[in-house]
């Protein structure tokens, strides 16, 4: 994948007939290896969702990261390696006709939506886990894609922070609580339902059929409010 004038590492899968892809931007310090948002990937496949995980940073950037830590919080840096990879897809002929979404995580959720304020003719909507939304700043007043904060009900200070970027967003927006879950949603079932969330969000947003996934039966009730 071209990101600028640099080549960044990705996996992108599109199953038969999807309609729309999720990009995913990682969080501070993790990579497309991610095993949380490998599994949340699986799950939108099932749904019939294509995704793209990518590494925001080249290797060697990655490598300087490691000591200084400071392009993981550079929220302007990110979104532009985010806005890269949006445009990519938009021109690349397998995903150019497909309705585009973002996922984002920790740090890469602010990326995520400050892309979002800026190509707006491009992203359908946005899922947030766990993440700092805070960060976009300003940025939250002009996203005008329908975006979905999740977030842990035992990760108090990021609710809280959600709770304020919340109400800093004008367009079609969500707070949904998964109850007991921390902030890398490791409790049982926890996230299973981020997958849930965020399938069924963007299979409204981005045209896919909602279906349901292997582990979720056929009479359950919802698991959330």
């Amino acid at each position: 994948m071209i990101a600028g004038e640099l080549e960044l590492e990705g996996s992108l899968s599109i199953p038969e007939g999807a309609s729309g892809l999720v990009l995913f931007a990682h969080g501070s310090g993790s990579s497309r290896f991610s095993p949380r948002n490998q599994r949340v990937a699986l799950d939108l496949n099932e749904r019939g969702l294509g995704t793209l995980l990518f590494d925001l940073l080249s290797a060697e950037e990655e490598e300087l990261d490691l000591f200084t830590r400071e392009l993981r919080f550079d929220i302007d840096f990110l979104a532009q390696r985010v806005i890269d990879a949006l445009e990519w897809a938009a021109g690349y002929a397998e995903t150019s006709k497909l309705r585009l979404g973002l996922f984002g995580s920790s740090t890469g959720a602010a990326a995520a939506l400050v892309t979002a304020a800026r190509r707006p003719r491009l992203v359908s909507a946005v899922v947030s886990r766990g993440g700092r939304a805070d960060l976009a700043g300003e940025a939250l007043s002009e996203v005008k894609a329908p975006t979905l904060l999740i977030v842990g009900g035992s990760d108090e200070v990021v609710l809280d922070l959600n709770r304020d970027a919340l109400e800093q967003l004008t367009s079609e927006k969500k707070l949904s609580v998964v109850p007991g879950a921390t902030h890398l949603f490791e409790e049982p079932g926890a996230l299973q339902m981020v997958s849930r969330l965020a399938a069924e969000w963007f299979a409204r947003y981005l045209g896919a059929p909602i279906g349901r996934l292997p582990w979720e039966g056929t009479d359950s009730e919802p698991l959330w409010p």
